[in-house]
């Protein structure tokens, strides 16, 4: 397919697109059929260019890129409104990475993906220091970027320490007001802090799963990171999982994140939860689709677990699923 890329970050293509004419368009796109532009959201009035573009060129595909979730969806949203379909690209998928491994090859990286997540980059590394080298680097320059320049975070002292608590409680509930007692900050600072986080992609949020019955909890939320790699740079530990006393945790935030992936590259609709009652009655996942409800537990070993009773009175018409390191491919593949 004929293809058009620019970069965003070339004044160059600022200028070129800079005239808003319908003519200046056609001469630039021509006999195209695909227009690229990475990086978009570095260039001026975008969202309105990109209208014009998309409401005068029938049959053009244009993909737009970028590195900022705040600007490019600040920037394009609006003006694009009922125009485009929006993809979130993740770290690479089990699926994607299963394709190029035999299987004892995919367990034993498995272990390291625990520790190290599935960026790219760190794929790529083959020496465990680079790999460490880059997530450090990820973390402290590039990650918060977007957060340090929203207008009242003026430094990332706050955002950190909040990850690292939240680090800490991987796969369990968290209280917004404790975590604001433990940082000297408010309840609603610690909320607009974690609602940040989520829009950059770096957690993601579950609530309790509840149809009124009385003891079930809901009030709190569990708060997962979209890459292992990402929460072990936060609190400095790249031990073996041999060496872990935390790999249930790594697991369970592990194959979630890989849960999410397959739900949003697979177009699944879908509603998750936790389930939790007050006499400590709980299940990992629960899964809403399909005029049904899907329940897992996430264990790093193989274990027989008897489905929780009041889970099986409330809701007989439920599947009940164990995922391990064992059988979690068609899970997420």
């Amino acid at each position: 397919m004929p293809s058009l890329i620019l970069n965003g970050e070339d004044l160059n293509t600022h200028e070129l697109l800079s005239h808003r004419s319908v003519q200046n368009y056609k001469n630039l796109i021509g006999t195209h059929k695909l227009l690229v532009i990475d990086e978009a959201q570095n260039i001026p009035d975008v969202g309105n260019i990109l209208k014009i573009i998309v409401d005068e060129f029938k049959g053009l595909k244009i993909l737009i890129s970028g590195s900022s979730a705040f600007d490019i969806f600040n920037k394009i949203g609006e003006p694009l409104t009922g125009r485009k379909i929006t993809f979130n690209l993740y770290p690479f998928s089990e699926e994607e990475i299963g394709k190029y491994e035999t299987p004892i090859e995919n367990f034993d990286n498995l272990k390291m993906r625990l520790v190290y997540g599935n960026y790219p980059e760190v794929y790529g590394f083959k020496n465990n220091s680079d790999k460490i080298e880059y997530l450090k680097e990820l973390v402290n320059s590039y990650l918060l970027k977007d957060i340090l320049v929203v207008e009242n975070v003026k430094n990332s002292d706050k955002i950190l320490s909040l990850l690292k608590l939240i680090s800490y409680q991987v796969g369990g509930e968290v209280s917004y007001h404790e975590l604001g007692r433990q940082l000297g900050i408010s309840k609603n600072t610690v909320e607009r802090y974690l609602d940040l986080l989520s829009k950059v992609f770096i957690l993601h949020k579950v609530s309790g799963f509840s149809r009124n019955l009385r003891k079930e909890v809901v009030k709190n939320s569990k708060w997962f990171f979209t890459d292992n790699g990402i929460r072990n740079t936060i609190i400095a530990n790249f031990s073996t999982i041999e060496n872990r006393n935390d790999v249930g945790a790594l697991w369970e935030n592990y194959i979630i994140s890989e849960r999410i992936k397959k739900q949003n590259n697979s177009g699944m609709i879908v509603n998750n939860y936790f389930w939790r009652t007050y006499d400590k009655q709980e299940i990992d996942w629960i899964e809403e689709r399909e005029g049904k409800l899907f329940a897992y537990e996430c264990k790093w070993k193989e274990k027989k677990i008897k489905i929780p009773g009041a889970w099986k009175k409330a809701y007989a018409d439920s599947e009940f699923k164990i995922i391990n390191a064992h059988n979690y491919h068609e899970w997420v593949y």
